[in-house]
């Protein structure tokens, strides 16, 4: 199955997004772990979710120094996250994920 850049790329943030607030993956290295994806490419994911007006904040626990939290979507904008959860399947074909 020949699928474009930009499909991959927009599915890759679905998941994200789906993966963080689902909370089955909350912070970078859980991230990693749930999809194989090198940190690079998880941290730039999480910033291009601004980019389809996802609003995902960094939520720092409290008393905690050095980044110690997790992420949070705090709007899905225009994106159904009911649709993302009912083609998770699909998605993550499309991606490889397991």
């Amino acid at each position: 199955m020949d699928v474009s850049k930009t499909k991959t790329s927009f599915y890759r943030r679905l998941y994200v997004a789906w993966l963080i607030d689902s909370g089955t993956a909350s912070s970078v290295p859980a991230l990693m772990e749930a999809t194989g994806m090198p940190r690079r490419t998880a941290q730039d994911t999480l910033t291009a979710l601004a980019e389809l007006d996802i609003d995902c904040q960094f939520a720092q626990q409290e008393g905690e120094r050095n980044n110690a939290g997790h992420y949070v979507i705090r709007d899905w904008g225009p994106i159904n996250p009911q649709w993302v959860a009912h083609n998770l399947h699909q998605i993550k074909a499309v991606l490889g994920y397991p």
